[in-house]
Parts: structure tokens; sequence; C-alpha cells
């Protein structure tokens, strides 16, 4: 294993977390690691460093060849995949927390780094401050990971903290969730599950070796919980939670979703509160552990970086085990959901929507029931997406076959 005396960076983008980034750097000088040059969108945005660093001129770094590690933290995944092939292809070592990017070219981008012998690391882009990624390569065993469960976004995670504690509406919890800077202005790829649905991606690459994407996998948001959901939650002393799951069946296929999910004690999960994430893997050997910290913001994701660009010295790269190295975990057709569905007017519900009921209730504008759905089925008929239909995993998950 080779030595890499110093780091030379290139960084894409200057936000909160790339500022975060310059600063521990300039404090952590043992790692001998510096920021030559960043690339930024608007040159007239006032900031706190020398304006020798920025250029809004994207070959000035992947065409520098002083410069050997590219760290990208764009919020464009068209631009972000383009930055990282180019300089994969250049033989620079990247860095990316852009999750979306790598969760929808994963395949391509483990090809690139095959052909042309040059690492992507990617540990800040799932759980921030939280070391999972890493962990999932090198410690877990493929045959002995039973399953993995998680929360995984910091917005959704703040805003159901604040509707079950807080007793907000969904709608007040969401306006804090953005004054605050825990949601984004158009909060549409938070609160609809698609960025715990990126993650999860990333996640079965390194559990199981199971590269997919994002699109094939089951995903609902919180945007349709409701005040009478959460009520029906607390009355039996659960809260809600939006879980991203990975759960290895008795034939070793891999049933893989995100979905909302009733949580109560004394699953680790339900003390998970406010932008904190979770993650809890259950192995053979080693029961149950779990991993808990930030899962956002500047410096939290920043120290995920700083450990990336640590391993880097050492040469490090992700071997993809369980994928390259060993024969990679089948996603399953089809497993039995036991879910809760709340709808406001029975034409919402199709007549074969269940396969079995365990409970309903009816009343004037408001109707549930509780029973088992396929999961195939679902992803065929988009009934549970329309508004008006609420959906909760049951805490018993996967029905028993």
């Amino acid at each position: 294993m080779s030595y890499q005396k110093s780091l030379n960076i290139g960084l894409f983008g200057y936000g909160v977390v790339g500022s975060a980034v310059f600063e521990v750097l300039n404090h952590t000088p043992s790692l001998q690691a510096q920021v030559s040059k960043i690339c930024i969108k608007n040159p007239d945005k006032p900031r706190n460093i020398s304006g020798s660093f920025f250029t809004t001129n994207k070959s000035e770094l992947i065409e520098n060849e002083e410069i050997n590690v590219i760290v990208e933290m764009t919020d464009d995944s068209d631009a972000a995949i383009d930055i990282v092939r180019e300089s994969l292809r250049r033989g620079k070592a990247v860095i990316s927390a852009n999750k979306k990017m790598v969760a929808e070219n994963l395949a391509e981008l483990i090809d690139l780094q095959q052909q042309f012998e040059t690492p992507l690391l990617y540990e800040s882009a799932c759980c921030a401050s939280i070391p999972v990624i890493r962990n999932l390569e090198e410690y877990y065993d493929n045959d002995l990971l039973h399953g993995l469960e998680g929360i995984i976004n910091g917005s959704t995670n703040f805003i159901l903290s604040k509707i079950f504690d807080d007793k907000l509406s969904y709608q007040e919890a969401l306006k804090l969730a953005q004054t605050l800077g825990f949601a984004e202005s158009n909060p549409a790829l938070d609160v609809e599950g698609h960025d715990a649905l990126n993650k999860l991606c990333l996640l079965l690459a390194h559990a199981y070796g199971i590269v997919v994407h994002p699109t094939k996998l089951l995903c609902h948001g919180i945007h349709r919980i409701n005040s009478i959901d959460s009520e029906v939650a607390s009355a039996q002393g659960s809260q809600i939670k939006l879980v991203a799951r990975a759960i290895k069946q008795a034939n070793g296929e891999v049933a893989a979703f995100v979905l909302p999910q009733f949580v109560k004690p004394p699953h680790l999960l339900h003390n998970v509160r406010n932008e904190y994430n979770g993650v809890v893997l259950t192995s053979a050997l080693a029961d149950e552990q779990f991993f808990y910290g930030k899962g956002a913001g500047g410096f939290p994701t920043a120290s995920a970086i700083l450990a990336d660009l640590s391993a880097l010295r050492y040469d490090y790269r992700y071997e993809y085990k369980k994928r390259l190295l060993q024969a990679p975990s089948v996603l399953c057709e089809d497993v039995k959901l036991q879910v809760y569905v709340s709808f406001q007017d029975w034409q919402m519900l199709p007549v074969d929507a269940f396969e079995e009921i365990s409970e309903y209730y009816s009343g004037k504008s408001f109707h549930y029931r509780k029973g088992i759905v396929s999961m195939k089925k679902m992803q065929q008929n988009d009934w549970w997406k329309k508004p008006g239909v609420s959906l909760v995993l049951l805490e018993e998950g996967i029905a028993k076959s």
C-alpha cells in the first residue's frame, strides 16, 4: 500500500459544506492536504477567503496536473457526473457528497474506477458524520449481514420529531424545518423519500453487492402523513419515522424499500430525533449494532470528507468486495408487507389492494385499513401515491410467508 505525502485539492462548491471543509483543513496540518483551487457558480457572491482561490472554469481544476484530488459538493447531479467522469479518467482521486449522482450512476462509476485505477470515495454522501459505508465495505461479511434499517434523512426526521414531540401539524413542522435550514424551499427531494432512496442504493452496494438504480426500488415519503395518522400512532405508543430497509430473506434474496414506518420502544430508531440519523445493522454473530450521529450540516459532513481524504493518503479505495469478489445478492421481486393505509374516500382504494385485512375503521370523512399488501403489486399500481391516501409500514414489517 503506497503512502501519499500530500494532497492537492480542487474543490467544487463553496457553500455550507465546502467552506467547512476549507476551514477544517486549515486546522489539520497533519493531514498534509490543501485546497489549491475552488470552482463556484457565482463569482460575485461575497466570500470569507481570498478571491484568488476561486474560478468559474472547471478546467482549471480538472486539467491542472498539480491537483491530485477532486472534492465534489455541487447540488447539480448532471454537472457532478461530468466532473467525476473526467476527473477519474485523468487519474485524479475523487471524493463526492452527491448521493443522487452516485446512486444514479453507480454501475458506470464502478467501471470507471476499475478501468482507470482511480478511487471514488463518498462516505459523506450517506449519513454525513456516521461512518456506515466504510464499515459495511470492510467489516461485515455478506453472508452474515441479515439486514439494515435506518433513519438516513435528517430533514424528514426533524419534521416528524416536531409532529410527535411538539404536536405541530405537518405543514407547521415543514415550515419550521425550512426556516431553520433543515429543509429546502422545495422540499420534495426529502419529504417524498428520494434522498433516503439514493442513500439506500449506496448502502445496498456495500452491504450486499447490489447495484440498482433508485427508480427500481419501492419508495414513499412522509408528505401524505396527516394528523389522524399521528394520533393513531400515538394511541399505540408509536411514532412514525421514514425508514430505509434492506432485509435478507430465507432464500438469500434481499428486500429493499423506503417507507414511513410505525416505530415504538424499545426499537433503537425510536429515540432518533430531529436532524440526527441512526442505522441499525443486524448480523448473525454481532446481533444488533447501532450507528448514531448528525446526518447533515457543514461540519458533520466535513468530518466524513476529512476521513476520506485521510484514507486517500494510504491509497485507499472501495474494493466492492461483495460485488466483484463474491457472488452479489439478488433483489427479491416481491414480499408481503404489513401496512396501515388511511384514506378519505373508499373509491381511492382498489378492491384488490389488500391480500389480507387484519383491522379496519370507517368514519364520516376518514377510514383506515391494516393488513398485507404485495410489494410487487404496489410497484405496478400507484393508488397508494395519490392525494388523500397515506401509507405506513406496520412494526411487523414483512409478513411471514
